[in-house]
């Protein structure tokens, strides 16, 4: 008799919790946003005093979801290969100078969008005599044995923007501490509809 009072108090107990059990493995809706393709540009606005020297505009597309640290890059990179003496053993060496551009995005709430910067631009400007042993036939050094090295500045910066469509931000601007020049990054984004 105990053991089936136990048995039909167990199945009853069972039979309350199974609705409770059902209820909870039901799937969820997932606000996850939609991924979006976003329109960027990037202009690189280099002057010296009221004199602009440059407009360098770079125009690429990232691809932006829900995925925050794991969206994917867009890199661009633009620009040349510059030789520099480097020693009469060793000889020239190329080095990059240009610009790169690494960026992504994420949507957020409220119709905005993190957009994730990496930017880079480097140039030559002027030259600085090197002394170098002088050798006959070796028409990159001059009369004087001295071989010209170019001077190559850099820029880096990282940041990242909360930006709307259409939105523009003028982020940063540095001056060259040597030369004066001075250098103005504005972002423009757009959605792609």
């Amino acid at each position: 008799m105990n053991r089936t009072r136990f048995l039909f108090t167990s199945l009853g107990a069972l039979a309350l919790f199974i609705p409770r059990l059902s209820a909870q493995d039901a799937p969820k809706p997932e606000n996850k946003v939609p991924a979006s393709t976003l329109k960027v540009q990037v202009t690189f606005t280099e002057s010296q005093g009221e004199k602009k020297l440059a407009n360098l505009p770079y125009t690429f597309y990232v691809q932006a979801g829900d995925g925050g640290p794991r969206s994917p890059w867009t890199k661009v990179r633009m620009g040349s290969r510059i030789p520099v003496y480097v020693g009469k053993d060793a000889g020239m060496q190329y080095i990059d100078i240009g610009t790169n551009i690494d960026a992504r995005g994420s949507a957020t709430e409220g119709g905005k969008f993190d957009v994730v910067l990496s930017l880079e631009r480097s140039w030559v400007e002027g030259d600085v005599a090197v002394p170098a042993e002088k050798s006959v036939g070796n028409p990159t050094i001059g009369a004087s044995g001295q071989f010209y090295e170019p001077i190559i500045r850099q820029f880096k910066t990282e940041l990242t923007l909360a930006m709307k469509d259409g939105q523009t931000i003028q982020t940063t601007q540095a001056a060259d501490p040597l030369s004066g020049r001075i250098l103005t990054i504005t972002i423009v984004m757009n959605v792609v509809k």
